[in-house]
């Protein structure tokens, strides 16, 4: 008996809906999580790294920069090559520019969620649907019972009943789990890309952001002048 054969006899007419539902949100769940690791992020660190040696005012040297990130994996690099290639537009431009491309990514990382959290809603639809079509089996096998009714009788059409509802919830769970989290994870991907193209839209603009470094020398000595 293969595999199939066996699934087909636990689960009944529900085999084929239930089954193409698994495989498809074990697709989606795995294709978004390659797609959400190979697009990454950058953090404020990197971005100045990337940036350091480099002069806003040079556009010769921003566009050799734009074509070297452009064939990046990283979705923020491919961001400011992006950014960097409109550098001769005004500030409001390359802003509005920036906004519309990252709502195109944003709804590039949400593909195919909807879809994810629409089986989470069917699946237990289903099951409850084999549940009704396993008692039916199961009074069926009642009524052609001339004598009395033995548990044999009423296990294959309860059985059933039981699986499917079992199958579909345990669909249901990732499905809906996975939508959500997956939904959380490509938000946080937008907010960071969208920070990462208005800070290089700032630097452009030269506007730096230095960062500040305490050591515990200089923390010491304010507290001291705060106390005094």
């Amino acid at each position: 008996m293969t595999l199939f054969n066996l699934i087909q006899q636990q689960l009944g007419l529900m085999t084929w809906p239930l089954l193409i539902c698994s495989i498809l949100t074990l697709m989606i769940i795995s294709e978004r999580l390659l797609k959400l690791l190979s697009f990454g992020s950058l953090s404020k660190k990197e971005i100045t790294q990337l940036l350091k040696g480099h002069d806003p005012k040079q556009s010769e040297q921003l566009q050799s920069l734009s074509v070297q990130l452009k064939t990046e994996k990283n979705l923020a690099k491919r961001g400011i090559a992006m950014l960097f290639s409109h550098q001769h537009f005004s500030q409001q431009l390359r802003e509005d520019t920036a906004s519309i491309w990252v709502q195109d990514k944003r709804q590039e990382l949400h593909s195919g969620l909807k879809l994810l959290a629409l089986i989470g809603v069917i699946s237990p639809l289903l099951g409850l649907l084999g549940t009704v079509l396993g008692l039916i089996e199961m009074f069926k096998a009642i009524a052609l019972t001339t004598g009395s009714v033995t548990p044999n009788d009423l296990a294959d059409g309860l059985g059933i009943a039981m699986r499917t509802t079992a199958a579909g919830l345990l669909i249901a769970l990732p499905a809906i789990c996975g939508a959500q989290l997956l939904g959380l994870w490509a938000n946080k991907v937008t907010y960071r890309l969208e920070f990462t193209l208005n800070f290089c839209n700032l630097w452009l603009q030269g506007v730096s952001f230095p960062e500040q470094k305490r050591t515990a020398k200089t923390t010491i000595a304010t507290t001291q002048e705060v106390n005094s």
